[in-house]
């Protein structure tokens, strides 16, 4: 019940009207009988709005699109793995030092892992080199993968995000602004969609048309439709699938952990994916 002792915790950005994040953290704190509430603000001013966490005492709060960068220049602590993907999703107010962190990468690598799938050695081939990609890229790079081709048309992004990776890991990291073919696929072990491609359309970001004989791990971040056009070209090439909302959920979870202290288990990620499913 709220009260006068109810904690806030929010999500900042534009636009927020779809997000799925009130969904999920309102019902761990219920379930863990933690006295918080979560709700999101549509901000354009995000140097006000961190202020803003100060002065009304905020827990903490998630940002997405289009402050997950510009965020950091407003916060008083950068958690290492935040700096090295150069974006914050994720600020706890402890004692009036805002903290930043990244749980990006570590939502989707987890997602990977639940599936039972190794990372260590394997070939991965990135589709973008946006915010989404960076996080996923430096945690697939931790996890000791053996190499990471990034595909986007903007060369620079690309090349910016393959000189931190080579520079900070073992992990060999090419990229290439050409469309995906046959060969790129052979070549890999996963393939990630790290775009918004497919978001709320049929559009895919690749050719469908392309067949694939092989063991291949198909990864998409959109998660709506939950269903998109890329998981479908999988599923007709009898491939195995990661869907968005696994990362969303994941990313939720350690977004709470750093809030709260406490890990969600794999009751409560069944229980939102059902919610979210129906």
């Amino acid at each position: 019940m709220i009260n006068s002792t109810t904690k806030l915790t929010c999500l900042l950005g534009s636009p927020v009207k779809q997000s799925l994040s009130p969904i999920i953290h309102n019902y761990l704190f219920r379930k863990y009988n933690i006295n918080n509430i979560y709700t999101c603000f549509d901000v354009e001013n995000i140097e006000s709005a961190i202020k803003s966490i100060k002065t009304l005492n905020i827990l903490g709060c998630n940002i997405t699109i289009p402050h997950k960068v510009n965020v950091i220049d407003y916060l008083d602590f950068i958690d290492d793995n935040a700096l090295l993907i150069g974006a914050v999703n994720t600020i706890k107010n402890e004692d009036n030092i805002l903290k930043g962190y990244n749980t990006d990468g570590e939502g989707f690598v987890k997602s990977i892992s639940d599936k039972g799938y190794l990372l260590k050695s394997k070939k991965v081939l990135v589709i973008g080199a946006g915010g989404a990609s960076r996080s996923i890229c430096v945690s697939l790079a931790k996890e000791g993968v053996h190499s990471i081709k990034i595909i986007n048309r903007t060369i620079s992004k690309a090349e910016n995000l393959c000189e931190t990776i080579n520079s900070n890991f073992n992990t060999e990291c090419s990229f290439s602004n050409k469309d995906i073919l046959c060969k790129d696929l052979e070549e890999a072990d996963i393939i990630i969609n790290t775009t918004s491609i497919g978001m709320d359309s049929d559009l895919c970001p690749i050719n469908t048309d392309i067949r694939v004989d092989k063991n291949l791990l198909v990864c998409d971040i959109v998660y709506k439709p939950h269903e998109t056009t890329f998981i479908k070209w999988a599923k007709d090439n009898n491939l195995n699938v990661i869907y968005g909302i696994d990362m969303l959920i994941n990313q939720a979870f350690e977004s709470f952990f750093i809030w709260t202290g406490i890990k969600p288990d794999e009751s409560d990620f069944l229980y939102i994916k059902s919610i979210y499913r129906n």
